[in-house]
């Protein structure tokens, strides 16, 4: 793998095209590997680009995900996956959106455009794990954000439970609900309800809300449960990661924003590790309710 550049103390990078530049000599590192390896061809639904990923071998018990939006998955808790290839099935919940980039609204002018868009992008996204993927349907929230009503959040809960029972061997993961979005939180109510002790670190995409020194308690609170870190490294696969956030990359424009979600991964590796400096390091948090 290609040296990655080392985020400042903040997990900053002073040069973030530094991160792009290591993703396109990965590329060619794959390229020079066909026909000796496993690899997909996948393709950007927006700009129709193409990369390169190695397929994965799922193994182990099954997982289904419960993501409130299309990319939530790929953002917040790919790279585990990826290192560690498990059978999934993701649930997407509010998977109709006029969630565009301003510079794209012409090209999707209406919710049926965009949200056929992030379907083909979620799917794309989802073929290196060799996964399944359902539709729940509902739409996005819109600003100004309100909680969701009750009547919902019980009608979506009976949905899921309905899926849930195709898996009934299948471990569950959904988002903590760290995020202020009204989505993330009614996933993260309903996924409680179905008896979900796994949880995501659905903060990936949102560095304003991730201050290291707020959001433990932000779990305490959201959760009125004790929670149990784990971290889990992904910096073998990084790059693989950031494929996928390619794939949902009209979503993020321009790319240059792409290393966002890549930033607090890196501040909560160093904050709780202390990586030796100069080694670049890069994790993804996930929790589970302690068992009572």
């Amino acid at each position: 793998m290609p040296s990655l550049p080392a985020p400042d103390a903040s997990g900053i990078y002073t040069f973030p095209d530094d991160l792009i530049a290591a993703h396109r000599t990965w590329q060619d590192e794959l390229s020079a590997r066909q026909g000796t390896a496993p690899l997909l061809t996948v393709t950007a639904p927006h700009s129709g680009a193409h990369y390169l990923i190695e397929q994965r071998h799922p193994a182990g018990r099954p997982v289904v995900v419960l993501e409130p939006h299309h990319d939530d998955f790929a953002l917040s808790a790919s790279g585990l996956f990826l290192a560690q290839p498990r059978p999934l099935t993701v649930i997407t919940v509010f998977s109709r959106s006029m969630s565009v980039h301003p510079a794209l609204e012409a090209a999707y002018p209406d919710a049926e455009a965009v949200s056929v868009l992030r379907a083909r992008e979620g799917a794309e996204a989802l073929r290196p794990f060799a996964a399944s993927q359902r539709l729940l349907g509902h739409e996005d929230a819109v600003k100004p954000y309100r909680a969701h009503a009750l009547w919902r959040l019980n009608t979506i809960t009976e949905e899921l439970r309905a899926l849930l029972d195709e898996h009934p061997d299948a471990e569950l993961l959904a988002p903590a609900g760290v995020t202020r979005h009204p989505d993330h939180l009614l996933v993260h109510e309903a996924a409680r309800r179905l008896g979900c002790r796994w949880f995501f670190e659905d903060l990936a995409f949102w560095p304003t809300y991730a201050l290291s020194g707020c959001d433990q308690h932000l779990f305490r609170t959201r959760t009125r449960s004790s929670l149990r870190p784990r971290l889990a490294d992904i910096t073998n696969v990084l790059l693989d990661k950031l494929t996928l956030l390619y794939l949902h990359g009209s979503q993020m424009h321009p790319p240059t924003k792409m290393y966002r979600p890549l930033r607090h991964p890196w501040t909560i590796a160093a904050a709780l590790l202390a990586p030796p400096p100069g080694t670049p390091a890069y994790a993804e948090r996930f929790h589970h309710l302690k068992t009572p």
